[in-house]
């Protein structure tokens, strides 16, 4: 079992994300933070092994969080979860050993991605020696090691999987997911549904284009391995 604490400043938002967390078998939420003097205090507690930390707190920076409990010994995980898009901030997470950084608003599905994601990278290196290189480079790669079979979302095939991963890792450059629709024969809310669940668990990228009206189009681009 994990044990997660979720350190968000909105009380509501800390509890829908309470919500997403229990609905994720091998996750529970020991406690909740609204502060970064919170987050620290319950970190001692509880010994949490991953933080669900935003980075807008009232009383300091997330990251200076981290790097709190980086300074008093305490070494759990962090997935960022926040609403700030610049690049300093995603430097400076990674370093800090951040092990994944999600935006807000997020889906259920896009957390549980990243969530088991770091379940099985975590669970690689307390089960098993390291033998050689490929075990090493299995345990920092940012991709999950398989998109098939129980990791898949509900209502998704592993044969669909393979097939839109396919078209995706042999596009020269970005898909939409009309274009994938069209060359796997599926619909296009299917073909999205398959492309956004690679992109949480990070094996895709996703760009937005622009046009003169309307909403941004997603584009995906293969990041897997």
């Amino acid at each position: 079992m994990i044990d997660v604490l979720i350190v968000d400043d909105d009380f509501m938002v800390a509890r829908i994300h309470r919500g997403f967390v229990e609905r994720i078998e091998g996750f529970r939420v020991v406690a909740s933070a609204s502060t970064g003097e919170q987050a620290v205090a319950a970190v001692a507690e509880f010994r949490p092994h991953l933080l669900l930390l935003d980075l807008y707190l009232p009383d300091m920076f997330g990251l200076d969080v981290v790097a709190r409990l980086h300074g008093t010994g305490h070494d759990c995980d962090v997935i960022v979860i926040t609403a700030a898009r610049e690049a300093e901030a995603v430097r400076r997470a990674v370093r800090y050993g951040a092990v994944n950084y999600l935006l807000k608003p997020f889906s259920f599905e896009e957390l549980r991605g990243r969530l088991e994601q770091y379940a099985i990278r975590r669970n690689s290196l307390l089960t098993n020696d390291v033998c050689d290189q490929t075990d090493i480079d299995r345990a920092l790669s940012c991709s999950a090691p398989t998109t098939t079979g129980s990791t898949l979302p509900r209502g998704l095939s592993s044969e669909t999987s393979r097939l839109v991963e396919e078209i995706l890792r042999n596009q020269p450059a970005t898909l939409s997911a009309a274009e994938c629709a069209s060359q796997a024969g599926i619909s296009r809310v299917s073909a999205r549904r398959y492309l956004e669940h690679f992109a949480a668990i990070g094996r895709a990228a996703v760009t937005l284009k622009y046009g003169n009206t309307g909403r941004p189009e997603r584009r995906y681009r293969w990041m897997g391995r």
